[in-house]
């Protein structure tokens, strides 16, 4: 008989770890007394990160005793039942045997199995062993969420009843496997996402699976020399440099990653050739305005990124400020002749309005350009914008901000909304408070090992034997995306450029090819990031 064991809350509260803070309610005790469960929460209990914790989904957490039996015995420590965050710690209902879909009673109240357990990086701070949350996924251990489907008391000692099995019986830990770990099986992909019980994140994930993106074609691996065909002053501050690049034809809206003397740095392709345009505002781009002319050559990655023009034949909405144009441009190129309807807004100053014969040539007949010297663009200009189009956005973050909540509010569908950020990548570092934006620097000490480039952020560094190249990057101050830390969401993926990296410990699944998982990975030579 299954029965509730232990009845655990805590309410979110900051905690030190590794110099930062992280806001967070795993810390969860044990309770004596009944309490009222509800649509969102078990009374006193809180989710300090609602965007991966918490709401209808996931009310309350399940872990069972012999998951605790399991680690007791596995990492030879005695933990106390709320350790693992649970709110219920039960007796029975392993995660082989409970399915997604399934309905229990406990006490006076009714509930529904949503999805797994999602293992990040706060259970392995909570229990002081970093690689919990790999170890609960290649363990087939995750513990589960129950939506809250009549709301009531329950105390420890109530009898556990299952009143309904899911459909098609599939076990939590088939479905965390499903998501988690290779050799994949379409059938299953297909059954998960045909139950209606599963969580909708989980069901758009496994959507993802069934329909994966075509794999990015690279023309080349690592670096090669390209020959300057042509340098061409288009403004006063902006150069273009036409190479003869004999690879594949760059789809518009890529990007070229450029390796110099004075540093590495990735510059948008601005026509349906390899032309680069070059804004002279940094160590790498005065570099290459000062010393480069017809006939050098310049070391170059092949064409990348994922910020290009879509086919399809609905309108397109192309949103640019500055030296954005250039993704734009290359956009340009390719829509025109196409027969779509084509919308474009540019801002700039006065001053470098570059590439005028070029824009007379291809601006659609819906342009408008705006000079910021005049004040800011404002959502005037963007009035009589197609709904059904499919938008494009380049340009400093707080533009693409600004556009997007406009394009938004005039109806466009947020997910046919594009954009192509200019240089670091946003941070995704769930849980932490009291952050500051700091530009990227060497850390503190230096190493003595293999160079380490993060390309996106404009800085080399030597590598210092740090734990991974994830640790690296945060003591540098480059802006970095992960969860989980231990190989098992891939939040952290990163393209790598150009030279070699090893796993250390090895992830569930590996990455693509040319990728990698910088949370447990460690540099084998000098190593270009696109991070």
């Amino acid at each position: 008989m299954a029965r509730l064991l232990s009845l655990n809350v805590g309410l979110p509260k900051d905690v030190s770890w590794h110099g930062r803070t992280v806001h967070t309610g795993i810390f969860k005790h044990p309770v004596d007394g009944p309490l009222v469960v509800r649509r969102l929460n078990v009374d006193g209990d809180g989710q300090g990160d609602l965007g991966g914790h918490g709401g209808e989904n996931r009310a309350v957490l399940v872990y069972q005793r012999e998951s605790y039996e399991h680690w007791n015995a596995e990492l030879g420590r005695e933990f106390e039942h709320g350790q693992f965050g649970e709110n219920f710690t039960v007796e029975g209902l392993a995660d082989t045997e409970v399915h997604i879909g399934d309905r229990f009673r406990i006490g006076a109240a009714e509930f529904e199995v949503t999805q797994p357990r999602v293992t990040c990086y706060r259970v392995g701070m909570r229990l002081d062993e970093p690689r919990m949350p790999s170890l609960m996924v290649a363990h087939g251990r995750p513990g589960f969420y129950l939506r809250v489907i009549t709301e009531g008391e329950v105390q420890a000692g109530d009898e556990i009843v299952r009143t309904r099995v899911g459909r098609h019986r599939m076990s939590v830990a088939a479905i965390d496997a499903l998501l988690y770990l290779p050799d994949r099986d379409a059938e299953q992909l297909r059954k998960a996402v045909d139950i209606p019980a599963l969580s909708p994140g989980w069901q758009g994930s496994f959507r993802d699976l069934l329909t994966p993106p075509a794999p990015e074609t690279v023309g080349w691996e690592g670096f090669r020399p390209l020959r300057v065909d042509a340098v061409v002053r288009e403004s006063p501050s902006i150069r273009s440099f036409h190479l003869a690049g004999d690879g594949p034809r760059p789809e518009p809206g890529q990007y070229l990653t450029v390796r110099t003397p004075a540093g590495v740095r990735s510059y948008s392709l601005s026509a349906d050739s390899y032309r680069i345009s070059v804004k002279r505002d940094g160590v790498v781009s005065t570099w290459l305005h000062e010393h480069v002319k017809a006939g050098d050559t310049l070391e170059v990655a092949a064409p990348r990124g994922d910020f290009v023009l879509e086919p399809g034949d609905e309108p397109v909405v192309l949103l640019s400020a500055g030296v954005g144009v250039t993704p734009v441009l290359a956009m340009l190129h390719a829509l025109k002749g196409s027969g779509r309807e084509v919308w474009w807004v540019h801002t700039t100053r006065s001053a470098d309005h570059a590439f005028a014969d070029e824009v007379r040539r291809l601006a659609p007949s819906h342009t408008r350009i705006h000079f910021s010297d005049n004040g800011r663009l404002t959502h005037d200009l963007l009035k009589g914008l197609p709904a059904n189009a499919s938008a494009y956005l380049c340009g400093p973050n707080a533009f693409m901000d600004d556009m997007r909540e406009a394009l938004v509010g005039l109806g466009i569908d947020p997910a046919r909304i594009h954009s192509e950020l200019f240089g670091a990548r946003t941070a995704i570092n769930p849980g932490l408070t009291g952050t500051q934006t700091v530009a990227p620097h060497q850390p503190s000490p230096q190493g003595t090992g293999p160079q380490v480039t993060f390309a996106r952020s404009g800085l080399t560094v030597a590598w210092r034997d740090d734990r991974s190249l994830l640790d690296l990057a945060e003591a540098c101050d480059v802006p970095t995306r992960w969860s989980c830390r231990t190989g098992v969401c891939h939040t952290c993926v990163t393209p790598v450029l150009s030279g070699e990296v090893r796993t250390e410990p090895d992830p569930l699944e590996p990455p693509a090819p040319g990728h990698a998982l910088i949370c447990c990975a460690r540099p084998e030579s000098d190593l270009v990031l696109d991070l």
